[in-house]
């Protein structure tokens, strides 16, 4: 059985809201691409790429680019699903072709030029793996979109990490060869599982031959799987929903949504380091609860103490949200 982390909340740790802006892009859409949205529709998961945050989004197949401070944002188009389509809704009927992109991470040793981008796996049409190599220009990256539904089947079966339903939320790398997978337990139980929030190590070399090559390279064996209890919050089951690296711990977020109703009831912010696992229920500015559901996370750039989120309206007409919020206590 794999190990299982406890998560406390941490009454010496804070964090509070103070500045959001919606992600409405800036620029002009690109020239040969005539189906991107005004706004970013539904941000999934953010990182760190160069001097700007990207944010993959679950249902438009549009990489946004926002500067840390102005929170001004560009567009970079992804490829094009298997039938020819960038943006998905389930109001036209094409929803349940999106990739469900849902986690990314900046490979290392690449200069933060190489973004890796991870569809979730919690249908067998959301299998797939992007990649987006600015390494060699600078205006014009490299981007490949990959089916990948040995690795993914390979997740599914690995029941102590994918519970009853394998649902891919995060992404980090713990080492220069070593990508940490968080698995959101959010699924229905069935008879013999439930659901599960997890972390899990593949090794990145045999991952990315396996992309270039699948019938020459099998997937990686997924290891150190640890699985976490997070707790609850307002009566609500916490789950995964984003992480990043952050002086040499884990910094993660976990939202709290009832599953029979839609409804959130609030987010937390959480450290994972030598200790265990500790976490604070994310306050809005008004000093409340806040109620939305965090959806990715990183930290400001130059301001280690002020991290950075983003969440999804869940409205394809209305623009997804970037927030900053103050990391008071022991974050480090």
């Amino acid at each position: 059985m794999p190990d299982t982390v406890q998560a406390i909340h941490d009454e010496s740790l804070a964090c509070r809201v103070v500045r959001s802006s919606p992600l409405t892009y800036d620029d002009e859409p690109h020239p040969e691409v005539t189906d991107r949205p005004p706004h970013v529709r539904a941000a999934s998961s953010l990182v760190l790429l160069v001097d700007r945050y990207a944010i993959v989004q679950d249902d438009a197949n549009f990489l946004a680019l926002i500067d840390p401070d102005s929170h001004e944002v560009r567009s970079h188009p992804l490829p094009a699903g298997p039938q020819g389509l960038r943006v998905f809704d389930y109001d036209e009927g094409t929803g349940h072709h999106k990739l469900d992109l849902e986690a990314c991470a900046v490979v290392p040793g690449t200069e933060e030029r190489l973004l890796v981008a991870f569809g979730s796996g919690s249908a067998e049409n959301r299998e797939w793996i992007v990649t987006v190599d600015w390494r060699g220009a600078d205006d014009e990256p490299d981007t490949d979109l990959a089916e990948a539904p040995a690795l993914y089947q390979h997740l599914r079966e690995q029941t102590d990490f994918s519970g009853s339903g394998l649902n891919v939320e995060g992404a980090i790398f713990v080492e220069k060869d070593r990508l940490r997978l968080f698995q959101r337990g959010n699924a229905e139980p069935t008879d013999t599982l439930g659901p599960v929030d997890a972390t899990g190590d593949l090794q990145w070399s045999a991952l990315a031959a396996h992309l270039n090559d699948p019938e020459q390279h099998p997937p990686p064996e997924l290891q150190n799987v640890v699985q976490y209890d997070l707790g609850t919050l307002h009566d609500v089951r916490l789950t995964f929903s984003d992480a990043m690296r952050h002086d040499g711990a884990v910094l993660f977020s976990a939202s709290a949504e009832d599953e029979t109703t839609g409804d959130v009831v609030g987010s937390v912010l959480g450290v994972i380091d030598e200790d265990g696992a500790r976490l604070a229920e994310l306050i809005d500015e008004d000093g409340t609860p806040f109620e939305g559901k965090v959806e990715g996370l990183s930290v400001h750039p130059g301001s280690p103490n002020r991290a950075s989120f983003v969440i999804d309206a869940d409205a394809s007409d209305e623009p997804s949200l970037i927030y900053e919020a103050e990391l008071d206590g022991s974050w480090h």
